[in-house]
């Protein structure tokens, strides 16, 4: 059953060499475990989104360049999300300020080709208004 995500989610990309976190700014009135909740708003990089330790994707192009410069051995860079879109799908049902709510099922794609997942919601009850 996907859980309601707030501050202080833990987050995962398919690229990153560490977890993440989420940041969601206590700007709502909806609160999950005295914590805002998330909306699938909450995209933006190193506001939202926290970086993932070194990203391992050759799009990248901090990547690229470095597995070039070491004659194509795989060199991880510091990552960077680059995270333009929204978290899809979210709760169609739940709605912040006419925003979707996310869920722990919902996913954040990078420009560079990463999936961000929620591994870690924050919280594991429902939202209180």
């Amino acid at each position: 059953m996907p859980h309601h995500v707030c501050n202080g989610a833990t987050l995962g990309c398919s690229f990153g060499l560490a977890p993440g976190t989420l940041a969601v700014l206590p700007l709502r009135r909806m609160l999950t475990r005295s914590q805002p909740a998330a909306t699938v708003m909450d995209h933006q990089p190193l506001v939202n989104v926290m970086p993932f330790g070194a990203c391992t994707t050759p799009s990248n192009p901090a990547v690229a360049a470095a597995t070039a410069a070491a004659l194509g051995v795989l060199t991880p860079m510091p990552c960077m999300p680059v995270t333009p879109a929204p978290w899809v799908p979210g709760t169609a049902t739940v709605l912040e300020g006419g925003v979707p709510v996310l869920n722990s099922t919902s996913t954040l794609q990078c420009v560079w080709g990463g999936t961000i997942r929620v591994l870690a919601p924050g919280q594991m009850t429902e939202l209180v208004p």
